[in-house]
């Protein structure tokens, strides 16, 4: 866990008197706070929260060892803590969130914050806003599903959306060191959990919904419910909202921040594109926005999701201060993130992409780019995640079977779940007939993939983008699908 150098301690009983609890606690100096046992230091509040299968005060012995002098946490969590004195609330995680958000000075205040949720987009949205900030010559910071970067350092992230205490550190670090700007993605899994509780956003950007994670959220309405609930003055100023989508043109005439619409057509949003040319290096564009603004220049990324992505991260960086003049001329150097259809090349005579795409929408919007790009065939290879949502499966097996000339049915994490029985669920009702097939192993699939590609063709593997591991019974191997593809070309005969 991130933290800042420098910090000033605060008592217990000034945390206590912050969230309305009754003053019994002696003057206990904390320095820090944190709901992770492990990473728990000297002088930290431990932060115990219910969890889905244990309550983290069954760890307050070992925050307790490694240094933690109080615990926050509910009745519960109290009853098993010994030991240390305990602030009990009713919902310590909105209680963390605002105590995080007061100890550190409310960082997040004092820089230009961006928060950006929706089903596709979050990553490579926010991976432009910080581009398009560090090529301007301003330091950034960026948090998301691939890396957290605080200006030049680079971090791995755990998690898209960290938790309040961690989010607040980082801020207050990025503080500390004169970053400026700061984008990060909303999940909504972290809006649920009140992962954000505390955080504040000069504006908050809305991509679209589609299906994915009704594991957690049961429908898409209430999906739709956890991430409107960003948009409020809890947390936001304003918000940038893809029209298009029609969860977010409902969501622009129910939010209550005022509203900056943004569509790929539509000449009457804010934002919106005057005209767009597809071509072998990307895509020449012009822009326009409130107040005669034009950018127009050349985008070096592929695809109608990407001319979505891009102009929600040009109309943030223009509130922020970025002159669109200037931001023209940084067009060219912009780059996706990374397993966002992400370019594998080791010279071969096809075109080869791995892409993260793992909701069906996000499966048909890439093959269409993919398909789009070449009049040679489209060969894709796709897996289901395993312990995550079951219904899209076979949603998102017809998108690959509709979407691809060649559709290569493959594991991506099966996790604790039977490989086959998640591939049976993705081809129900399919009719699959040579050369599509269905290959376990996740390997050899993709070697199928390339071994059949020609010149013009487009090999692309699906699903796991960036990661670095396949996680087949709780044992992550190392897999990349980036190596693991280069490699089959390399060795192809």
């Amino acid at each position: 866990m991130i933290r800042p150098m420098y910090s000033h301690g605060q008592t217990l009983s000034s945390i206590a008197a912050l969230l309305g609890v009754a003053n019994i606690y002696d003057e206990v100096e904390i320095l820090g706070m944190t709901n992770i046992s492990s990473e728990v230091q000297e002088g930290d509040l431990f932060l115990a929260f219910p969890g889905l299968k244990t309550h983290g005060a069954n760890f307050a012995h070992e925050a307790k060892k490694l240094g933690a002098r109080a615990v926050l946490t509910d009745t519960h969590g109290a009853s098993l803590v010994k030991d240390l004195p305990t602030i009990i609330v009713n919902d310590p995680r909105t209680a963390a969130g605002n105590v995080s958000s007061w100890f550190f000075s409310e960082p997040m205040r004092d820089l230009y914050c961006a928060g950006i949720t929706g089903t596709n987009g979050k990553t490579t949205t926010t991976t432009l806003l910080h581009q398009i900030w560090s090529l301007a010559g301003r330091e950034a910071g960026l948090v998301g599903t691939v890396e957290t970067r605080i200006g030049v350092e680079v971090i791995a992230s755990k998690r898209t959306t960290p938790e309040s205490s961690e989010l607040q550190a980082l801020a207050a670090t990025m503080r500390e060191r004169h970053v400026r700007d700061f984008a990060m993605e909303v999940s909504s899994h972290a809006i649920t959990l009140d992962r954000i509780k505390g955080a504040h956003f000069n504006v908050v950007g809305f991509s679209n919904l589609t299906q994915d994670h009704l594991d957690f959220h049961s429908t898409m309405e209430e999906y739709f419910k956890a991430k409107a609930s960003l948009f409020t003055f809890e947390y936001a100023e304003r918000a940038f909202i893809n029209t298009d989508d029609a969860y977010g043109a409902k969501l622009a005439q129910e939010t209550e921040l005022p509203v900056i619409r943004l569509s790929r057509t539509d000449p009457t949003a804010d934002w919106s594109y005057v005209d767009v040319y597809p071509h072998v290096r990307g895509q020449d564009i012009c822009v326009r926005g409130p107040g005669g603004i034009l950018i127009e220049g050349t985008l070096p990324l592929h695809g109608d999701f990407n001319l979505d992505n891009a102009l929600m991260a040009f109309a943030i960086a223009v509130d922020s201060g970025i002159d669109p003049l200037d931001l023209a001329g940084l067009l060219p150097r912009l780059h996706g993130a990374q397993g966002r259809l992400e370019s594998v090349s080791v010279g071969q005579e096809f075109v080869a992409f791995v892409d993260y795409a793992h909701s069906p929408d996000a499966v048909a919007r890439v093959l269409t780019t993919c398909s789009a790009m070449t009049q040679g065939k489209v060969i894709a290879v796709l897996g289901c995640g395993g312990d995550r949502d079951a219904s899209k499966r076979p949603v998102m097996g017809r998108a690959l079977l509709n979407g691809a000339d060649i559709a290569i049915f493959t594991s991506d994490n099966p996790r604790s779940e039977d490989p086959l029985l998640i591939l049976e669920q993705m081809c129900q009702g399919l009719a699959i007939t040579q050369p599509s097939r269905v290959i376990v192993d996740r390997a050899e699939a993709i070697s199928y993939a390339v071994s059949l590609a020609k010149i013009g063709d487009i090999v692309v593997v699906l699903g796991k983008g960036h990661e670095s591991g396949q996680d087949i019974k709780g044992v992550v191997t190392a897999f990349d699908d980036r190596l693991v593809l280069a490699s089959a070309i390399e060795g192809r005969s």
